[in-house]
């Protein structure tokens, strides 16, 4: 079968287009199909398309650092992403620079001739309003309720629910749902607990909260509410990048997104990302 690759390099980084770069010319003396990101194409010279449009490729290249990932998997849905890691960390992207064009050109192959690809789904988060009348987009690390702003004078009056019953009810500066992807972002940043990524679970932790409740970690098939009240303004915020904005007393649903996000190629080593975390 012919393969369709997308490829995004992370923004004004030289060493990522030039990697960009190479693996366009591998990927097309092997005769497949290949497409970089507009931003991308500027700096290698070459045609480029939205990455919203690598939606239909067979497979798509992130080269970058976790964010990276993370901006590519908003674009593309459920379009299998193998991630190239040039950030600290790399919890999402398990390939070495210097062993990119090998394990990349090596997974197209294997698509080319229908062969069965590594592959893990990372579960997306979903934050709608009362009676479904808005939705954020998927949130793969996490969603965030809180109140005007952070810090003295800005939090709010949060109440947590988990199936209908009272879990937590305090003055906070905010409550935060995390996937096991986003335990070891903003919700450790918060005193919440890194949870390993093969585990099925959600995390929730209040953000500076007068009379706080331990981290709660759940099933992540569990009814599960944040009512906000006691401010003028809050607001519900998905992968710290889209955000509604609230007008309390207002309540947030938090569920499973419908399509997880697929990743492909050698696995990260997580237990080494720990180990590099501040």
């Amino acid at each position: 079968m012919d393969v369709d690759v997308g490829i995004v390099a992370q923004r004004d980084n030289e060493r990522a287009h030039e990697l960009a770069d190479a693996l366009v010319d591998a990927l097309e003396r092997e005769s497949e199909s290949v497409v970089v990101d507009e931003s991308t194409g500027d700096a290698i010279d070459a045609p480029g398309v939205p990455v919203a449009e690598m939606a239909t490729c067979d497979i798509v290249v992130s080269i970058g650092g976790d964010g990276t990932l993370l901006f590519v998997a908003r674009e593309v849905d459920s379009t299998p992403i193998l991630g190239v890691n040039l950030g600290e960390v790399g919890f999402l992207n398990a390939v070495a620079p210097a062993d990119a064009i090998e394990v990349v050109t090596d997974v197209v192959a294997r698509l080319r001739n229908r062969e069965a690809l590594e592959e893990r789904t990372l579960c997306r988060l979903r934050a709608t309003g009362l009676e479904g009348e808005w939705t954020l987009e998927p949130a793969l690390n996490e969603v965030v309720v809180h109140g005007p702003r952070r810090g003295h004078g800005g939090g709010a009056t949060i109440e947590v629910r988990v199936g209908g019953q009272l879990y937590a009810e305090s003055h906070a500066d905010g409550v935060l749902v995390a996937t096991p992807t986003g335990s070891t972002a903003y919700n450790l940043s918060e005193g919440g607990p890194v949870v390993h990524p093969t585990v099925d679970a959600l995390v929730v932790t209040q953000m500076a909260a007068t009379d706080a409740m331990p981290p709660l970690v759940l099933d992540p098939g569990a009814e599960l509410t944040l009512s906000i009240s006691g401010s003028d303004t809050a607001y519900a915020i998905s992968d710290g990048r889209n955000r509604r904005r609230l007008e309390p007393p207002a309540t947030v649903s938090v569920s499973l997104a419908d399509d997880p996000v697929t990743l492909v190629g050698p696995e990260a080593n997580f237990v080494a990302g720990l180990e590099k975390l501040e």
